[in-house]
């Protein structure tokens, strides 16, 4: 588990499965998962393959989902590795939500989870993302 700013985390399916008891949400964006959550955690689930070119559709509903609860609550978001799809939506996150720079969260990212992996046509995806919230 990866903490990326105060209330954001990345995490495996392992960490999805048992969670420490400081994390109030926990999104799972594994196609291939599905899990029990624990008692305590707000839980969703938006399946993303993995190594797949991200939908911006499943995107924008993961960071709709994360901007009501991550400013409220420590959030983990999990997908088998916690490399690659998990830090993809936080990225889209912390872009269309928090306002920050594609190249700032990617630096961010790197240094917070080495051998971060963010998906094929993220950057693509994160600007289609802001472009329906503008639209909504």
């Amino acid at each position: 588990m990866h903490l990326i700013t105060d209330n954001l985390l990345v995490g495996s399916i392992d960490d999805a499965q048992g969670p420490p008891e400081v994390v109030g949400t926990l999104l799972l964006v594994a196609e291939e998962f599905t899990i029990t959550p624990a008692a305590w955690v707000d839980y969703h689930r938006i399946p993303f393959r993995e190594f797949a070119k991200v939908d911006p559709a499943k995107l924008a509903e993961a960071v709709q989902w994360l901007e009501s609860r991550a400013p409220k609550s420590r959030t983990l978001v999990c997908c088998r590795a916690g490399m690659g799809r998990s830090v993809s939506v936080v990225m889209a996150y912390l872009c269309c939500v928090e306002g920050r720079t594609y190249d700032e969260v990617l630096k961010l990212v790197m240094a917070r989870r080495p051998g971060a992996m963010p998906l094929p046509n993220l950057q693509v995806a994160i600007e289609q993302v802001r472009q329906l919230r503008r639209a909504a």
